[in-house]
């Protein structure tokens, strides 16, 4: 499978609106992210439009309507948005992220917790049960 479009802010949202849905019309969407971003719905048709021909969304026709399906899941988007994101930050380097994100996030307790559960299953997963650092 080829990597998934990139996708701007602006249509990260339309996205939002659309997947986890099949055959959702324009102006459901336009509706939904058009308002809270003062975006008239000629402005989301043309998102839409963009999303279409990058491969990110699918449309079919219902009489004059227009109706959308994600044509890429979410989790793959985020996939690579992540991975671009490590890349040009943090020089590929998953360490120094973590660390960043450790320090400038406020954790609960429990994030903590959650946090140890997956990086001593992550070390399990590795068969590395020596207690050495990255």
């Amino acid at each position: 499978m080829s990597a998934p479009p990139r996708i701007s802010d602006a249509e990260w949202q339309v996205m939002e609106a659309v997947w986890g849905r099949h055959d959702v019309a324009a102006g459901e969407i336009a509706a939904e992210v058009g308002p809270p971003n003062d975006w008239s719905e000629a402005t989301v048709k043309t998102m839409l439009a963009r999303l279409v021909k990058k491969g990110a969304l699918r449309f079919r026709q219902d009489g004059k309507r227009y109706l959308y399906s994600p044509a890429v899941p979410r989790e793959a988007c985020v996939r690579s948005e992540a991975r671009d994101f490590r890349e040009r930050m943090f020089g590929g380097r998953t360490s120094p992220l973590l660390a960043w994100f450790v320090r400038e996030s406020p954790l609960s307790d429990s994030e903590i917790e959650q946090l140890r559960a997956l990086l001593d299953e992550k070390r399990t997963d590795s068969g590395d049960d020596s207690g050495a650092s990255a």
